[in-house]
């Protein structure tokens, strides 16, 4: 979050996924009391990251469907995605 402090409610809210909201409750509720504020701080951060990486990537589609260069030093990796693919392959048919 930008300015507003982070509370448990809004940590949640930003992790975005039922599974995950429910772990991080689950690790707050069964935390003890003195490692409360670190389970919570740890949960904070991971929100954070997440909302961080969910503006990034807003970002790179509107610059994308402008028609701009994503900034960044992207490396092409289809052919070795490709390589590994046929590894795949041909390991499933030996066996």
């Amino acid at each position: 979050m930008d300015a507003a402090p982070w509370t448990i409610e809004t940590i949640c809210e930003a992790l975005g996924d039922p599974a995950l909201t429910k772990k991080c409750l689950k690790e707050i509720n069964k935390a003890p009391v003195d490692q409360l504020v670190a389970t919570v701080e740890k949960w904070a951060d991971r929100a954070g990251r997440i909302q961080a990486a969910e503006q990034r990537g807003r970002e790179l589609a509107a610059a994308d469907a402008r028609g701009e260069e994503l900034p960044g030093e992207w490396i092409d990796r289809t052919e070795w995605v490709q390589q590994e693919a046929a590894k795949i392959r041909s390991s499933r048919g030996a066996a």
